[in-house]
């Protein structure tokens, strides 16, 4: 009868971890696909002491990491903090044909040597969110370029046309008459072959991957394996809030940048993003957090960032250096003008409101590094406008609100 309670009790308790870990990993999703499973696989894990094969792929298609990749990356270390084996996958395979996902037209083929430098800095930059020493690091060239002919073929065995036709990037292209290469079509199955190949049990991705991600369940059916746990993150949306971030936009955050632009470029984000930046970026009790005052609030999440990526005494001293130069540089009585207004870029921007007489004034001053937002310069004459703090020189200062 002891036994029996003693052994209740244990149960009782191994029920309750494995709720909080579910609980802590569904933080910031999107989708999981499906949480029984994910369950299933997290019960058996503790039940047989078997660390679970958890996987994300990041094709090496830029140089650089931002907060978007972070999302991902964040996933990752809560299952190494679980006791799980985490698999950093580098497309360099997959990245010579490009993830079609999301995509409205045909992507330019890469430079094999361009991928290999990229897939370096890569490797540099996720130990800044991941535990090196649990985490393997592979690519999948290593299995994908040795695939025969006949392999490949008898992978497009497993997929149709209708299909592939079916997934609405696809579907979108096809509608409007832009070309899909058969190329594309490969690209999903052999992000799936990438799950069968280790042997996944847990595959994390984008809300864009969706098509991709399942295709891996599919496939591991096919190979008589238990298909993976799907578990979706959101796209994160870029420093103007409203687009995916993104290098090419110029709305991106780099965890390798400055430490001065990181502080600066997350003081520039709205109040609505920046509660979407805590939720998937931080483990912070978001309840407490809309307590705080918006920018107190915001500058609690700039620190808390520029500590993760470059040290705790760095984001103190960026803090006291950011609120130091902006209370001193900022006027009383500046003026403010509706950013619902503004056109949608700065060099526009600038001419409309007479902040700055011309565009050739507003370009050369863009050169000088004269003109910044919320303390961050700026250099690009087509950066999207936003709310916030407008300053060119030491006497301009201009509010969009």
């Amino acid at each position: 009868m002891v036994m029996r309670k003693v052994f209740g009790m244990a149960k009782s308790f191994f029920s309750m971890d494995i709720k909080a870990a579910i609980e802590k990993i569904s933080r910031g999703t999107s989708e999981i696909i499906s949480h029984e499973g994910l369950r299933k696989k997290l019960f058996d894990s503790a039940k047989h002491k078997r660390s679970l094969k958890v996987k994300a792929g990041f094709d090496p298609t830029a140089p650089d990491i931002h907060l978007g990749h972070v999302v991902l990356l964040r996933k990752l270390r809560q299952f190494q903090d679980l006791g799980h084996e985490v698999y950093f996958l580098i497309g360099d395979f997959t990245a010579q044909i490009g993830d079609p996902s999301g995509r409205d037209q045909l992507r330019t083929k890469m430079d094999p040597q361009v991928i290999a430098a990229n897939a370096k800095t890569y490797k540099k930059q996720v130990f800044k969110v991941l535990d090196e020493k649990k985490t393997k690091v592979v690519f999948n060239n290593d299995w994908l370029g040795k695939l025969s002919s006949q392999d490949i073929l008898e992978l497009t065995t497993h997929s149709t046309v209708a299909q592939m036709l079916a997934r609405s990037d696809f579907k979108k292209r096809f509608e409007d008459k832009k070309e899909i290469s058969i190329l594309e079509f490969i690209y999903p199955l052999l992000q799936g072959y990438d799950s069968v190949h280790l042997k996944a049990d847990i595959e994390l991705g984008g809300s864009d991957q969706k098509f991709n991600l399942l295709m891996g369940r599919q496939l591991q059916e096919i190979f008589k394996q238990e298909p993976q746990v799907v578990i979706m993150t959101p796209l994160l949306e870029g420093t103007d809030g409203v687009k995916k971030m993104s290098k090419s936009l110029g709305n991106y955050i780099g965890i390798n940048e400055p430490p001065k632009e990181i502080f600066g470029k997350v003081m520039s984000v709205s109040d609505e993003l920046m509660m979407r930046y805590y939720e998937v970026l931080t483990d912070c009790d978001l309840s407490e957090i809309k307590k705080l005052h918006p920018k107190e609030a915001k500058l609690r999440l700039a620190q808390i960032l520029v500590s993760q990526f470059c040290g705790e005494k760095q984001a103190v001293e960026e803090r006291a250096n950011f609120e130091s130069t902006y209370s001193q540089k900022q006027p009383k009585g500046i003026a403010r003008m509706p950013l619902a207004e503004m056109p949608p870029t700065l060099i526009e921007m600038m001419v409309h409101t007479k902040l700055i007489v011309s565009k050739n004034e507003v370009r050369r001053l863009l050169k000088q590094r004269a003109i910044s937002h919320n303390g961050q310069k700026l250099e690009r004459e087509d950066w999207p406008v936003q709310k916030g703090v407008y300053q060119v020189g030491r006497t301009r200062f201009l509010e969009l609100i």
